[in-house]
């Protein structure tokens, strides 16, 4: 039988369609040097206000009992040891309060949950909730936790407060770190008669925890770093005791705040002090968690 319609006929020059690589490759420059220029304006800006920070504070971090002293209405004079200890416990708290409900919602909803309407709106809630300004959940903290549940202005509030911070971010990031792992991973679980819940707790969830690790990395330093929803469930800015889990409690970045607002010039510099403090307390946190992510990483 005879073709009507030849091949021939829908071919066009091969010029029609190769691509311009050079054109291409001019444009891939151009926006890698935008990326890199914004990136190295960002370190600059960075880099300036850690000088400018340590230029402010480093002396008065390094008066005798800064660390381990009570604050005091002198600004050279006194500490910041409730403060340190309150951001502390506060980070503790959140890291674990929300890594298990936050990892376990994101396997529930990646894993278990039907796809279904009801099931994206979920999901599109949650990302609506990681945009959420801090005071938003400062007021349901207040609310929930200081009125409905009783527990006042104390440290308990304040660590479920943070945490309703945080979760959405965890979440958000421990699925995409769960959706990552390949399904050749856990069809080959599969194979070996393993159950899902076995599959899920023996392969795909070491595979992810580095991925989960990053969020819970990003949702404790904006946690620690957070002032708005603290003021708003009533965290002191002059405590003379250590804080206790049900009791008043003051945090770094209340105290940073406070000292910023006080006309005497020597607050500043305490301030600045209190900064490099709360830098290094994330810092220290962030470094463990990247360590165990690390670790994690080197068993794949």
């Amino acid at each position: 039988m005879t073709n009507l319609i030849s091949p021939n006929d829908f071919q066009k020059p091969a010029e029609e369609f190769t691509p311009d690589v050079e054109k291409r490759e001019k444009i891939g420059k151009i926006f890698e040097l935008l990326f890199l220029i914004a990136l190295y304006v960002g370190l600059v800006v960075l880099a300036l206000l850690l000088i400018v920070v340590l230029k402010d504070g480093f002396f008065r971090l390094t008066t005798p009992g800064f660390l381990t002293e009570t604050p005091s209405r002198f600004p050279d004079q006194g500490g910041i040891r409730p403060a340190i200890l309150g951001s502390f416990f506060l980070g503790l708290l959140v890291i674990v309060i929300t890594v298990p409900i936050g990892v376990g919602a994101a396997l529930y909803l990646e894993e278990y949950a039907p796809k279904t309407w009801w099931g994206n709106l979920i999901e599109i809630n949650i990302s609506n909730l990681a945009g959420v300004p801090s005071i938003v959940y400062g007021l349901l903290g207040l609310g929930v936790f200081n009125y409905f549940l009783g527990f006042g202005s104390t440290l308990i509030s304040g660590a479920l407060t943070l945490s309703l911070l945080s979760l959405p971010i965890i979440i958000v990031t421990a699925r995409e770190a769960v959706r990552a792992v390949p399904n050749s991973l856990r069809e080959a679980s599969y194979g070996l008669g393993t159950t899902k819940w076995q599959t899920i707790w023996n392969h795909v969830l070491p595979y992810a925890i580095p991925g989960i690790l990053t969020g819970v990395i990003l949702s404790v330093a904006r946690a620690l770093g957070d002032a708005a929803s603290l003021i708003v469930i009533g965290a002191v800015s002059f405590l003379t005791f250590n804080p206790g889990l049900f009791q008043r409690f003051m945090a770094l970045p209340i105290l940073i705040y406070n000292y910023i607002t006080r006309p005497e010039p020597g607050f500043a510099n305490a301030a600045a002090a209190a900064i490099i403090v709360l830098l290094l307390l994330i810092l220290v946190l962030n470094g463990a968690a990247i360590y165990i992510r690390q670790r994690f990483s080197s068993f794949k």
